[in-house]
């Protein structure tokens, strides 16, 4: 072989495994949530001496900084509130509809105790009777700590007084009646519209003060770590528009310190010059696929904020079904590469923070379910199955024609398959002897 023609085989070999490595770390760049793209930016910083991360700490958290930490506790093996209310429910309720519910209400709650579903829509999306879902709210908030299952502050403190015989006779009526004048500390309404004496205002005012605003918050927490937003949703409701901006943590400020890269430039020894220039092309692809995981990670977060735009303006949030495949298609870009810019990446709205994954929704493969997405049947079938009387399961078949009464029309096959997805076993492995 000619030397010109073996020296262009090698320099394309050369040029091919250059490109595979960069186009494998763009990979796993975009692949990386925030707290392990920081990590692998720490170990770039110790490995090339030209590259420095501006502000590339996540010790702190601060919420102007978009950083946002989960209850810590000391104790993991605590137990956490959800054991503790599903102890309850064992002991005290027996195994009916409504349980299953219930069950599913505890599932709900925040580490405070809160209920923050909407319940209008779990009823649109799982079409549960909405007589049945309050039946297991009241269940729920009858259970202890007094004021768990609350969806507000007023509905936590109600619920603290009703379960307190000892509590003053009027503090239920000051709470339900006059919220708003209570927090602006407005006492001589209060007691005007109650025709009572000031000191019958202080006594009500230094009881609530000793009702807690979140019941929930003695218990250990499931979940320890951080959480830290790759975006900011800025929703502007009365224009129905939402901005979506990536965060400093996302998009980190890397710079080349090129006054320390040229006191080295002019050296004679030619591995040095070889050493300098890697380097400086190390820099070059790390900026590049930084840029790239932050712009495809946008371009997927404006795409769900176009498509479940009314997740974000409406008050029930809801959902529609979305497959990776359907923002695959929209973006031009491989699944595979919405998979990894989705997975472990979260944004942060005005009403909380939510796992980017969590807005792909699969839809029911029925036209007489096009509302409703897969997970949202599978609530459905989860909740029938806790509900049910071990000795006697519901067999696959049984469950479609449950599901029938509440217009949910699947074949077998799809209930089997849904129940597997769920990791139950059926009905024959379930049944409990007599």
């Amino acid at each position: 072989m000619p030397f010109e023609a073996s020296l262009n085989q090698t320099q394309k070999q050369v040029q091919r495994l250059a490109m595979n490595q960069q186009m494998q770390q763009s990979l796993k760049v975009l692949r990386y949530g925030i707290e392990d793209l920081h990590n692998f930016l720490n170990q770039k910083q110790l490995d090339n001496p030209f590259i420095q991360v501006k502000e590339n700490t996540l010790s702190k958290a601060s919420i102007g900084d978009q950083q946002f930490v989960l209850d810590n506790l000391a104790d993991h093996h605590r137990q956490t509130l959800k054991d503790y209310l599903l102890s309850q429910v064992k002991l005290t309720m027996r195994r009916t509809y409504i349980r299953g519910w219930v069950i599913f209400l505890i599932d709900q709650l925040d580490q405070n105790g809160y209920l923050r579903a909407d319940l209008d829509l779990i009823c649109n999306k799982t079409k549960v009777d909405q007589t049945t879902l309050l039946d297991a709210l009241t269940l729920l908030q009858q259970l202890d700590p007094p004021g768990v299952g609350a969806r507000n502050l007023q509905e936590c403190i109600l619920l603290q007084i009703q379960a307190d015989q000892s509590a003053p006779k009027l503090a239920y009526q000051v709470i339900d009646k006059y919220f708003d004048e209570f927090v602006e500390h407005d006492w001589s309404e209060i007691k005007n519209q109650l025709k009572i004496k000031t000191q019958e205002v202080d006594r009500i005012v230094e009881y609530i003060k000793t009702l807690s605003p979140a019941p929930g918050s003695v218990f250990g927490t499931e979940e320890i770590g951080y959480i830290y937003p790759d975006l900011i949703f800025k929703v502007d409701y009365f224009k129905k528009k939402i901005e979506v901006v990536l965060t400093k943590k996302t998009n980190p400020e890397i710079v080349f310190k090129q006054s320390y890269f040229e006191k080295f430039v002019n050296l004679p020894d030619q591995e040095v010059k070889d050493f300098l220039q890697h380097k400086r092309s190390e820099y070059k692809t790390l900026i590049n696929n930084l840029e790239q995981r932050g712009t495809t990670i946008l371009r997927v977060g404006r795409e769900i904020a176009n498509f479940q735009k009314d997740f974000f303006l409406e008050k029930s949030h809801p959902l529609k079904p979305l497959l990776l495949r359907d923002v695959a298609q929209k973006l031009q870009l491989h699944e595979s590469t919405i998979s990894r810019a989705v997975n472990g990446k979260y944004l942060k709205c005005d009403f909380g923070i939510f796992e980017l994954k969590g807005f792909f929704k699969r839809p029911v493969s029925s036209k007489t379910n096009a509302d409703l997405s897969a997970e949202s049947i599978q609530v459905q079938i989860k909740a029938l199955i806790k509900a049910e009387n071990p000795r006697h399961p519901l067999s696959d078949s049984k469950l479609v024609k449950v599901l029938e009464d509440s217009k949910i029309f699947l074949s077998r096959r799809t209930v089997a398959k849904y129940r597997e997805e769920l990791y139950i076993p059926s009905s024959t492995k379930r049944k409990q002897k007599e």
